[in-house]
């Protein structure tokens, strides 16, 4: 091991054991590496300076605390006692300590709905758990090496691909497992972060707060590797409330889950037009569940005539009970969307 590495093990203990040692974190350190409790200090010195430790007191009577800067970082076997609750509490929740409550709600809501998902969905032996906090940002990453959420989804859902499993994602209210699940976790996850980014068999998934759309990209993680990575991120600063964006997707019954947006955009595949039924049909799929479905339109130059009659026309004289609302539509896309609503209304 290099000077480096081993001087990056020494402050990570340190931060890792201060607040159980804050008076004697030198000696208890020293003792762990068998090194003198002066060469601790400077180690010490040195997180103080960082931002990662503060001080008070001098002499025999000072302590050690933690700093504004705050990360904890580990892996863990996915047993039977291992549970999204028991490994905030007793590993994780220091991080957050002192953020502002909407932060904290947040940030507590992401990672114990992720964490839960690792948990019930991935069928893998062990997780990774990062948190960060920094200056402007904190920054979870869940990563577990089961099957892959992509590749799950469309296996038990009988899907085409993985792209149309994260699509079908995006609706929200997807589950594998409808008795134990609503299928809420991820969709609400990606929409209370600033970012939010799932990866998994080379393919990734991104929802960024100050863009208008969201992507599908090419994966870090190889379509050969097992597992699945969600990262989050939001700003110290954000004045978010989780309820309010619960609120936005909520219809006249305030307590229901009964609105979604579907991005019009992720059912393209490359550069190809949305002019056919069956692309209709694959964006149409599972919106029974819902009573409002916004179909936002960012990002699509034009459609064809067929793609807006089945869904604005066919679909929606199917069922009447669903409000169908188009938003951000360029003039080529709705001119067919209006000729569609108006061929159901003459019916």
């Amino acid at each position: 091991m290099s000077n480096k590495e081993r001087g990056e093990r020494i402050r990570r203990q340190i931060l890792r054991d201060v607040r159980h040692h804050p008076i004697d974190i030198a000696k208890h350190i020293a003792a762990i590496f068998s090194i003198t409790p002066q060469a601790v200090n400077s180690h010490i010195k040195r997180l103080e300076t960082e931002g990662w430790l503060k001080s008070s007191g001098t002499g025999k009577g000072k302590r050690y605390f933690l700093g504004d800067l705050r990360e904890y970082k580990s892996q863990f076997p996915l047993t039977e006692e291992f549970t999204e609750d028991g490994v905030w509490r007793n590993h994780y929740a220091f991080v957050f300590d002192g953020l502002p409550e909407n932060i904290v709600d947040i940030c507590h809501y992401g990672f114990t709905e992720m964490v839960n998902n690792v948990i019930d969905h991935s069928g893998g032996k062990h997780i990774y758990l990062s948190a960060v906090r920094d200056k402007e940002k904190i920054v979870i990453i869940v990563i577990d090496d089961g099957e892959g959420i992509f590749s799950k989804i469309k296996r038990l859902c009988d899907l085409s691909d993985e792209r149309q499993a994260l699509f079908e994602l995006s609706k929200g209210k997807l589950t594998t497992d409808p008795d134990n699940h609503t299928g809420e976790g991820i969709f609400f996850t990606s929409r209370v972060f600033d970012e939010f980014e799932i990866e998994s068999g080379g393919i990734r998934f991104s929802h960024d707060d100050t863009f208008d759309f969201d992507f599908i990209l090419e994966s870090h993680i190889s379509r050969d590797e097992d597992g699945t990575a969600v990262y989050m991120l939001i700003k110290r600063d954000s004045t978010r409330q989780i309820q309010s964006v619960f609120d936005d997707y909520a219809g006249p019954d305030e307590f229901q889950f009964n609105k979604t947006v579907i991005p019009v955009r992720l059912a393209q595949y490359g550069n190809e037009k949305l002019v056919s039924r069956s692309q209709a049909k694959r964006l149409l799929a599972r919106i029974e569940r819902f009573q409002y479905v916004i179909f936002d339109f960012e990002g699509v130059a034009a459609i064809g005539q067929a793609f807006a009659d089945e869904i604005f026309r066919v679909y929606a004289q199917a069922h009447p009970e669903i409000t169908l609302l188009p938003d951000k539509m360029e003039p080529n896309v709705e001119k067919m969307v209006s000729r569609a609503i108006a061929s159901k209304a003459a019916n």
